[in-house]
């Protein structure tokens, strides 16, 4: 199992936007979420945009794959991108990018 965590930036103009949008994820985009292998999924925001997302998965790539290949997150991706700082043109799933995890209790 890998665990990962990454950070986003939201716009803070836009972040009660943000928290308003994740109180209703579409309940297609939560049944793609688990299907292609994301478990124990959160997302913690700073009041100045920093995003810290955290999941559990067998592989990060494939669950990446698998989200990429679903109509649900083409859709959820697009609605996403405009609440996000410095993608430069990438869509917000495409910058995740894990952090090294240095230190872990059992």
């Amino acid at each position: 199992m890998e665990r990962v965590c990454f950070l986003l930036e939201v716009r803070a103009d836009r972040l009660a936007e943000y928290r308003e949008a994740h109180r209703k994820v579409w309940p297609e985009m939560l049944d793609a979420l688990s299907r292609t292998g994301w478990r124990n999924y959160s997302l913690f925001l700073r009041e100045d945009g920093l995003l810290v997302g955290y999941l559990e998965t067998d592989d990060f790539q494939a669950a990446l794959a698998g989200m990429a290949a679903t109509e649900v997150n083409t859709r959820w991706q697009a609605t996403m991108q405009p609440f996000f700082e410095a993608l430069d043109g990438r869509r917000p799933d495409e910058g995740m990018v894990p952090l090294e995890e240095v230190f872990h209790l059992a």
